[in-house]
């Protein structure tokens, strides 16, 4: 089969035939129909997340089961399915109480440490698959559907971490960035009032269209202060962090507002200070949501094949154009998310 295969850290991708994967015990192969191309996945690229090298990424999948091995059960030939990122162990406590993000036994990631889904073919552990709802098109728009395991379904559980409610004001930011819009368009769609907060000012059209109701430009500064002024003093209610730079989740702590609550989601993932004077008096919440269980992403496909929510794909390339494509999701050139379509 075709891959893109990096030999190491920040190298190029070189376009390599390698053996078909064969289904083991346990095992499921699936023909990759197209791959979504994230930050997550370029940090790899560029040696900023740890990887077992040569490897090929992508975790993003739209794809068919072809081939299952033995003793798989609730998979078959021909079922439309996407990939759960984590290799969780199915079995630990936390998996069993579907907490899979917290798997004690974890294997690491599709795309990290087993290779992925920049390819014609990706083996897996059958139960780190995930079939496809009926009604849903995923053969029409295999690219879209690939991403909502990610960018949907990731600020899909910040609703509930973060117990959004309708009429409440959300900040969120990063707000320009491939999950970030579509935290700004999933809290709209929960009815919040949503201010988008970016250093880039040339997304804020995107961040409208997605739902934003006000933008700040961060790159000006004094974000917490444009913060207050914008809810009257009282401070926003949530504060959503996709950047988590120290300076970012300062700012979003001093914008909280009466049980305010912080969510950081990895981004720089960096040391911050907050008041805990703040945290007493105004009884609000610091709160980290580490991706998504598997539930969760079936809830956010439903929402999709209610028509109540679309994943922004706004650069679709053939695999063979990966590097080009990961060059512009290395320099924030992409509005929403990237894919790429795979041929066979």
């Amino acid at each position: 089969m075709k891959a893109m295969v990096l030999k190491g850290p920040n190298t190029a991708f070189e376009l390599t035939e390698v053996p078909d994967p064969v289904a083991g015990p346990g095992e499921a192969v699936a023909r990759v129909l197209a791959c979504g191309s994230g930050l997550t996945i370029q940090h790899i690229k560029a040696g900023r997340i740890a990887a077992e090298f040569p490897r090929i990424i992508g975790h993003e999948i739209t794809g068919e089961i072809v081939s299952i091995g033995a003793g798989v059960r609730g998979l078959r030939t021909g079922d439309g399915v996407t990939a759960y990122y984590y290799l969780n162990c199915g079995h630990c406590r936390w998996c069993l109480a579907s907490l899979e993000p917290l798997c004690a036994n974890s294997g690491g990631n599709v795309g990290r440490n087993c290779d992925g889904g920049y390819a014609q073919y990706i083996k897996l552990p059958a139960h780190v698959f995930i079939k496809l709802p009926e009604g849903l098109d995923y053969k029409a728009h295999p690219a879209e559907i690939g991403v909502v395991t990610d960018a949907l379904a990731t600020p899909y559980k910040v609703l509930r971490r973060a117990r959004i409610e309708a009429g409440e004001t959300v900040a969120v930011f990063g707000a320009g960035g491939g999950v970030g819009i579509h935290q700004v368009m999933l809290a709209k769609w929960a009815r919040a009032r949503v201010i988008a907060v970016d250093v880039v000012s040339g997304k804020f059209d995107a961040c409208r269209k997605a739902g934003a109701d006000e933008v700040v430009d961060a790159s000006a500064g004094n974000v917490a202060e444009a913060l207050l002024d914008l809810t009257n003093g009282e401070g926003v209610d949530v504060a959503v962090d996709y950047v988590s730079s120290t300076s970012t989740l300062e700012a979003g702590a001093k914008a909280l507002g009466r049980r305010g609550r912080l969510v950081t989601l990895g981004g720089a993932g960096q040391t911050f200070r907050a008041s805990a004077l703040d945290m007493l008096v105004k009884e609000q919440d610091l709160l980290g949501s580490r991706y998504v269980t598997r539930s969760e992403i079936l809830e956010t496909l439903d929402l999709v094949v209610r028509g109540d929510v679309w994943p922004l794909v706004s650069d679709l390339r053939p695999l063979e154009e990966a590097e080009a494509l990961h060059e512009r999701v290395e320099r924030g050139q992409v509005t929403g998310r990237a894919a790429l379509l795979v041929k066979h």
